[in-house]
């Protein structure tokens, strides 16, 4: 479903990205696991076409997309939730989720969304500002969702949310996985949460993939040992 084969990225004169492949299968969890300034975000931010590749390739369902702008990569079927969320905070609830329908024909929220997240439906009226960090993240999730991707990709979802609503996400994500047959890529570094929702989980370090494993034969420790300081 995604397909990503030796992605070279750089600042400037700096390479960040080390030429990077994987792939995923359709319906399938991937989390890419690592330290803060490994390369995730800037992996995340190539894939969306945020941030230029200066070699490689990258293709949905088949079609590559390494040359287009993100917001034809949107309608070749990626969604994208950066990290630290980015909803409007003026806009009401409703308004932040209808932004990402602004090329459906049909401007109407699917009534799955707030059943996925029910506080969404409850303060669908509330301005994006006033709700929590869970809430917000909710609320981002649900307007990738609503543009039908094929591939999610999630920064750093957990990233200053409480226990409780990490859990709640992870229950989510796995409800959209067997309503939708979507792709998820997340990137982690809470590894009992990438352990709830992934299939298989990759550890980045320096910008290159050094490490993978189907989740049933994850060694915790091993992970564990690339993400602590």
């Amino acid at each position: 479903m995604l397909k990503v084969k030796d992605l070279v990225v750089a600042y400037g004169q700096s390479e960040a990205l080390h030429g990077i492949s994987f792939e995923t299968r359709e319906n399938e969890c991937v989390a890419v696991m690592g330290r803060n300034g490994m390369g995730k975000t800037t992996l995340f931010k190539s894939l969306i076409g945020i941030l230029p590749i200066k070699t490689g390739h990258i293709s949905v369902a088949g079609q590559e997309v390494s040359q287009l702008e993100s917001y034809q990569r949107v309608a070749k079927g990626i969604a994208y939730v950066p990290q630290g969320r980015m909803i409007f905070p003026t806009l009401t609830v409703e308004e932040n989720i209808q932004t990402g329908l602004e090329n459906a024909k049909d401007k109407r929220i699917p009534d799955e969304i707030y059943a996925l997240f029910p506080v969404l439906w409850d303060m669908r009226r509330r301005k994006g500002g006033n709700l929590s960090g869970g809430q917000q993240q909710q609320l981002a999730i649900a307007r990738a969702l609503v543009t039908d991707p094929k591939v999610l990709l999630l920064d750093e979802p957990t990233e200053g949310i409480q226990p409780s609503i990490i859990k709640d996400i992870a229950k989510a994500l796995n409800e959209i996985r067997k309503m939708r047959k979507i792709t998820i890529v997340v990137s982690e570094q809470v590894l009992s949460f990438a352990m709830d929702v992934a299939d298989r989980l990759f550890v980045i370090e320096g910008g290159r993939l050094v490490h993978e494993t189907e989740r049933g034969d994850t060694d915790q420790q091993r992970i564990k040992s690339y993400l602590s300081v």
